[in-house]
């Protein structure tokens, strides 16, 4: 992936040798001005990770409230990971694993549903995901929001992975990441950005992540950042 990920921004700075090369710029000597005002507009993506559950309240209300609009505005500029399992606990029983889940057996289901939406349809996972937390009852609304969000996917290829095997491991490697946190997490919603959480950053987030996110661009902020640059007032709420 790194090498990949490698050889496309060589390919990039690749055009934009050959544009600056092309133009004025070139024409004129001034070149290497060219190149340092292109490249100065690139720079890494803000990675904001969400470590959830999907009946907490307060996590519902982040998610869909905050995390989602900011995440639509500012994809160019943005990466998400989200992680349901939370304050939820692990036992393994031979080869599987058990959930208890904080809320109860439903948010365990909750949270498998949505981690197999990620890992099954990844390009429609944002708005299904979206759709069954703004939904009265997040697990019945799952079936619905997949159809509306990716009709193509058969809502029992998900069930199949809730109820297998590959359920099981994806939760567990959620367990295993939430368990690695440094520092641990308290809480949830429990906000990490570039792999980072302070006590700073998590009350930046839950007052306006998009506030924050423009904030932490190193690079040109895009004309979505000009919108909106005053924190919004938020009630606060941790599971």
């Amino acid at each position: 992936m790194h090498v990949l990920k490698s050889a496309l921004a060589l390919a990039c700075f690749a055009l934009l040798l050959d544009e600056c090369a092309s133009s004025p710029a070139s024409r004129c000597g001034v070149l290497g001005q060219c190149v340092e005002v292109n490249t100065s507009r690139i720079a890494d993506n803000v990675n904001v990770s969400l470590y959830y559950e999907s009946l907490c309240p307060g996590c519902r209300e982040f998610l869909v409230m905050q995390l989602m609009p900011t995440f639509i505005m500012l994809s160019d500029i943005m990466n998400m990971d989200l992680i349901p399992f939370g304050n939820a606990e692990e036992k393994q029983v031979g080869d599987k694993y058990e959930f208890t889940c904080q809320h109860g057996p439903d948010e365990c289901l909750g949270n498998m549903i949505e981690t197999c939406v990620m890992n099954k349809v990844p390009d429609a996972a944002v708005p299904v995901i979206y759709c069954m937390e703004a939904a009265d009852n997040v697990v019945k609304a799952a079936e619905s929001c997949l159809a509306l969000f990716s009709p193509q996917t058969k809502f029992s290829d998900i069930m199949a992975c809730v109820n297998g095997n590959e359920g099981n491991q994806l939760m567990h490697q959620n367990a295993k990441e939430t368990a690695a946190l440094q520092p641990p997490h308290e809480y949830v919603p429990w906000i990490t950005i570039n792999g980072e959480h302070t006590d700073e950053l998590q009350q930046k987030a839950m007052s306006s992540l998009f506030v924050l996110v423009c904030s932490l661009y190193k690079g040109q902020a895009p004309p979505a950042c000009t919108l909106g640059q005053k924190a919004t007032a938020t009630k606060t709420s941790y599971c």
